[in-house]
């Protein structure tokens, strides 16, 4: 732990939550001398109080000790660049359009790196009406299913959620061309385009 750089940080995020360093103090239970100190890199916040001085700073609790709980620059806008998080315990999924470090089921996840689909491992999708009418020929069983399918055009994303033992049917409104995604179990995130 980096005394100045932690210091330095709870500083910025203080001042973010338009907090004095009484306010904090006050809230925390401590002095506000005491957050002076840690302001200034003189020493470092009691184990006991980081729990709650992360809330109320809206900080991760690991970056926050690393010194490294600054913000990240503003990504702009396409919804065909997010980034992918999937919980290997539980198979939820996370999005972010940006940087993030992200935790489920109390593990830190990784992003998921798209793989463009061999043409064997594309999902069918047809035309019906005003609709694609998707589906595939992957089994859907408890050791390896489609947990998820989704479609990114520049400005939205929609989440379709599969189960296991279910065959994967779905019907997705045309908006235009876009990114169809899906993560299963053993290959991972692919995706291809519509």
């Amino acid at each position: 732990m980096l005394t100045n750089q932690t210091g330095t940080i709870i500083r910025t995020l203080r001042l973010e939550q338009q907090l004095t360093q009484k306010q904090l103090a006050d809230k925390l239970h401590i002095s506000d001398k005491t957050v002076s100190k840690w302001e200034r890199g003189l020493g470092l916040p009691d184990v006991a109080l980081i729990p709650a001085l992360a809330e109320l700073l809206q900080a991760d609790i690991q970056k926050l000790l690393r010194g490294e709980a600054a913000p990240n620059d503003f990504v702009g806008g396409n919804m065909k660049n997010t980034h992918y998080y999937v919980c290997p315990t539980c198979h939820n999924i996370s999005l972010c359009t940006g940087q993030a470090t992200v935790a489920c089921c109390g593990k830190m996840l990784t992003e998921q790196q798209l793989t463009k689909a061999a043409a064997a491992d594309k999902l069918t999708v047809e035309a019906i009406e005003d609709d694609w009418y998707i589906t595939s020929h992957q089994p859907m069983t408890k050791e390896d299913y489609i947990s998820f399918v989704a479609f990114a055009t520049g400005d939205r994303i929609q989440i379709f959620k599969q189960y296991p033992e279910w065959n994967l049917e779905l019907r997705l409104p045309k908006r235009g061309h876009g990114m169809l995604l899906w993560y299963s179990l053993q290959r991972g995130l692919s995706y291809q385009l519509l």
